[in-house]
C-alpha cells in the first residue's frame, strides 16, 4: 500500500516532472518558508511545464451514503493522477503520511507525494505513496 523509502519502483513521467518542479521550487526558495508559498509557487512551476493542476479541492467525507464536507482540502492535484500533500515542517510524523492516504483513499487518486519543504536536501523530503 505505501512504498517503502529506498524501494526501487518506477515512475511515470509525469511523477518525474512533478519531482522535478518539486526540486526546483526548493533549489530557487530553500528551506524556511510556509507551506503556501511552496504551494503557489510549485503551481507556477507546474503551469511552466504545461502541466495541469488543481489547489485546495475540497475533499468531502463519504459517511453512511451522505458526503459531508468537513473542511479538508487537498493541497494539490495533478492531472488528476497525482496528489500532493505539501508540508513546510521539521520533520515529517506518521500522522502526515496517514493524512496522505487518506486523502488519497477519499478522492480516488491511486498514487501520492509527500513533500516537506522544509528540508537542507530535497531528496530528504520526499515521500512516495500508492494504493
Amino acid at each position: 500500500m505505501v512504498a517503502i523509502p529506498g524501494q526501487i519502483r518506477e515512475f511515470s513521467e509525469l511523477s518525474h516532472q512533478v519531482i522535478r518542479c518539486a526540486i526546483e521550487v526548493h533549489r530557487e526558495l530553500g528551506p524556511g518558508l510556509l507551506e503556501s508559498t511552496y504551494r503557489d509557487c510549485l503551481i507556477r512551476e507546474l503551469e511552466l511545464a504545461g502541466i495541469a493542476c488543481q489547489a485546495e479541492l475540497a475533499l468531502p467525507v463519504k459517511y453512511k451514503g451522505l458526503l459531508i464536507d468537513c473542511g479538508y482540502r487537498v493541497d494539490l492535484v495533478v492531472e488528476n493522477d497525482i496528489l500532493l500533500e505539501l508540508k513546510a515542517v521539521a520533520r515529517l510524523a506518521p500522522i502526515h503520511e496517514a493524512q496522505i492516504l487518506t486523502y488519497m483513499r477519499l478522492s480516488g487518486v491511486r498514487q501520492g507525494f509527500l513533500i516537506n519543504f522544509n528540508v537542507k536536501r530535497r531528496k530528504d523530503g520526499l515521500k512516495s505513496f500508492v494504493l
